[in-house]
């Protein structure tokens, strides 16, 4: 999709914008690290952590990591959050104003393929950070293979395959990104629309600039975010599973058979564990995680944007 900037004023709305949104990943991201860590050790089935639930599988990991284990691999996700949150606000926004005219005024399902688009583009950009993240969260206190980000991606490349290794499990992921950026994106707006339209005197605030002199509340941006979070994470939870699995399939020889493609892994695991074992595993931690993260992350945006005063889009 091909866009210009005009102007100076256009230049800045476009940094401002790629600001909020990053700054938005990472405090969403930050919030939900600790259930971000037990959801990759429960998902691909860590023989330290595979029997547990979340609270006592989070209870085990302050008892034998120490408590900071909890945020293992969040420095990577962070480097990694930062300019996939951007992107993706970013070209959501820019999506949004060309999709805008194809579906009419009062239609909101340029919303969904905006927002598909956009995940799509922020995940293809950042992909290999996020692998790289899987498997220093994956790792347990004294059994490490990588030291560290710059470690774990370059023993990744050279002894897995490449920058294919850097990019296994691409593909569920593509998949799972249509439906959960896209329902994410599409609830989120239509929440907000209807907030405004039917109870603004409950829940919405008074502005001088944004949405015709309206701005929702903070807890109903909280709980716009949060209903947006949890039916999209419901739609695209097994291709998560899926990639996963694909990412950390090399960092155990019992593993490897996951490694081969996205159908296979998918067939492997239902054959194996079924769909609320396998493919749904950890669903519940999925829930408490997806709707805090997005919760916190749509309303930091929401902030962000009043605050950079980004009311007026650029010229696209």
């Amino acid at each position: 999709m091909a866009f210009r900037v005009e102007s100076e004023k256009d230049y800045v709305f476009f940094l401002k914008n790629l600001l909020a949104g990053g700054v938005a990943g990472m405090c969403s991201k930050t919030t939900v690290a600790p259930l971000d860590r037990i959801k990759i050790l429960l998902q691909a089935h860590s023989d330290h952590y595979k029997h547990l639930g979340v609270f006592s599988g989070l209870k085990e990991i302050i008892q034998r990591e120490r408590f900071f284990a909890l945020y293992k691999g969040n420095c990577a996700q962070m480097i990694r959050i930062f300019p996939y949150a951007a992107t993706q606000f970013t070209t959501f926004e820019l999506y949004k104003q060309h999709l805008g005219n194809l579906f009419g005024k009062n239609s909101h399902i340029d919303k969904f393929f905006a927002g598909s688009a956009a995940g799509i583009t922020a995940v293809t950009l950042t992909y290999p950070l996020d692998t790289i993240r899987a498997r220093l969260a994956f790792q347990v206190t004294g059994e490490h293979i990588y030291t560290g980000i710059i470690h774990a991606g370059i023993t990744i490349f050279k002894q897995e395959g490449g920058i294919r290794a850097l990019y296994r499990g691409f593909w569920p992921t593509i998949f799972g990104m249509i439906p959960y950026a896209g329902f994410s994106f599409y609830s989120f707006e239509k929440l907000k629309y209807l907030c405004m339209k039917y109870a603004p005197n409950y829940l919405c605030d008074k502005c001088d600039r944004n949405t015709g002199g309206l701005v929702l509340t903070v807890p109903a941006r909280l709980l716009c975010g949060g209903v947006a979070g949890a039916i999209a994470q419901s739609f695209s939870y097994p291709l998560d599973v899926t990639r996963r699995r694909m990412q950390l399939a090399m960092m155990n020889p019992n593993t490897h058979k996951y490694s081969t493609g996205m159908l296979h892994t998918i067939k492997m695991i239902y054959k194996e564990n079924g769909i609320v074992r396998g493919l749904y595993r950890g669903m519940s931690i999925n829930y408490l995680r997806a709707i805090p993260m997005v919760s916190v992350s749509f309303t930091t945006y929401e902030i962000m944007k009043q605050i950079l005063n980004l009311d007026t889009g650029m010229k696209l």
